[in-house]
């Protein structure tokens, strides 16, 4: 049987669950948004429009960066329009040039934000279990033009912080980190924000906390901090001064409405994440050769993502799982494939890149990311497994 008739194979009349069949009639997808309480949210919105203040450092915005540092109890938080801006911003105000080491297996806006400033992303490869860059790939990787490395806590999951610093130390290296996934985690106890120079969060709609589009700077550095607040708005200290380069980067005070209103509820929907992971957990487990990624108990984390690993002991490929849940209109994803080194302009630029990231190739083509947060249920769930369950059972 080909791999094109086993797709046909899973039908809706399969998958039926106490008779009733699945019927997605719209995409169920991996990010979808989450909303908190909307008659709070419209109640803020009318307070702006009263107040006449729709943007430039309007009291909402600081409002809500002071709570977003509370949060995650660090010094400072410098909102922004949106994520790649903030690591662009985070990049000038830390002087990076020449080459700065990444992973490959991030989202692409973690090398462009580099390469759009001039700026070389030097690929290393990540530790398989973790996702995340690998310090010792990362020292190899070192040169005479190296001026930082940023690090990405890939899936909440934070970075090898210490090992990483100690490497910066060592070669007297900025060290930043994409933290875009890692709203409200923490390492050690310590909540992310606090490590390297600066942490950059993302606030995408995607984002199982969002502020429609936004992102953020988090540092403990009041210098750093104050500069990178000067830069978001053309340099300008006062009404007609401008003493830096720089940009508009500035969040609106109708994101950062947004962003208060999910922060009231972010805890409803982080515990939305965590039931979700246990029953994926449970009913994914009896399948060969599949597993999700691990979160550890003991440090608190925002379980946003569903992330299946499709192993050599799985009957099926990633791929036929990726084409039978879209089949049945559940838009799993796989990220971040093929890796940032496999696509333009960086496959041209470093087209052998790819000979030292073989974790990187391992990883990219095994991952599937399920869709979870608040609108996700147990029955929607059952019938995600089953369509991969019934995939499986037809090849052994």
């Amino acid at each position: 049987m080909t791999v094109s008739n086993k797709k046909q194979i899973v039908s809706r009349k399969d998958l039926a669950i106490n008779g009733a069949l699945p019927a997605f009639v719209e995409p169920l997808h991996v990010g979808r948004p989450n909303i908190g309480n909307r008659d709070a949210f419209l109640q803020r919105i009318n307070d702006i429009l009263d107040r006449g203040w729709l943007t430039n450092n309007g009291p909402v915005v600081q409002e809500f960066e002071q709570r977003v540092a509370d949060y995650h109890s660090v010094k400072n938080c410098v909102a922004m329009c949106n994520g790649t801006v903030a690591l662009e911003i985070a990049i000038r105000s830390l002087g990076l040039s020449g080459e700065v080491i990444v992973p490959s297996f991030t989202f692409i806006a973690t090398a462009h934000a580099l390469h759009w400033q001039a700026i070389n992303p030097v690929f290393a490869d990540i530790d398989s279990e973790t996702h995340t860059l690998d310090p010792v790939a990362v020292e190899k990787m070192i040169t005479s033009r190296t001026t930082g490395i940023i690090g990405v806590h890939l899936w909440g999951r934070p970075c090898a912080v210490e090992e990483l610093q100690l490497l910066a130390d060592k070669y007297n290296l900025k060290l930043m980190f994409d933290a875009a996934h890692a709203f409200g985690c923490m390492y050690k106890g310590t909540s992310i924000g606090a490590f390297g120079d600066c942490e950059v969060l993302s606030f995408h709609a995607t984002k199982f906390f969002n502020t429609f589009e936004g992102g953020a700077v988090l540092t403990n550095d009041d210098e750093l901090a104050d500069t990178m607040r000067l830069m978001r708005n053309f340099g300008f200290i006062g009404m007609d001064k401008v003493i830096h380069p720089g940009t508009n980067g500035k969040m609106t005070e109708f994101a950062a409405a947004m962003g208060l209103v999910n922060l009231d509820s972010i805890d409803d929907v982080i515990q939305a994440n965590i039931r979700n992971y246990q029953l994926y957990q449970e009913e994914l487990s009896a399948l060969p050769g599949i597993r999700l990624i691990s979160y550890d108990k003991l440090e608190r984390n925002n379980y946003q993502y569903i992330v299946m690993e499709v192993g050599d002991g799985c009957p099926v490929s990633r791929d036929q799982i990726i084409n039978a849940l879209h089949a049945e209109n559940i838009r799993a994803r796989r990220y971040f494939w093929p890796g940032c080194h496999n696509m333009s302009p960086y496959s041209d630029l470093y087209p052998h890149a790819g000979l030292l990231l073989t974790n990187t190739q391992l990883v990219a083509d095994r991952i599937v990311v399920l869709p979870t947060g608040a609108t996700i249920n147990a029955e929607v769930i059952k019938i995600i497994f089953s369509v991969i369950r019934v995939l499986i059972e037809d090849v052994q």
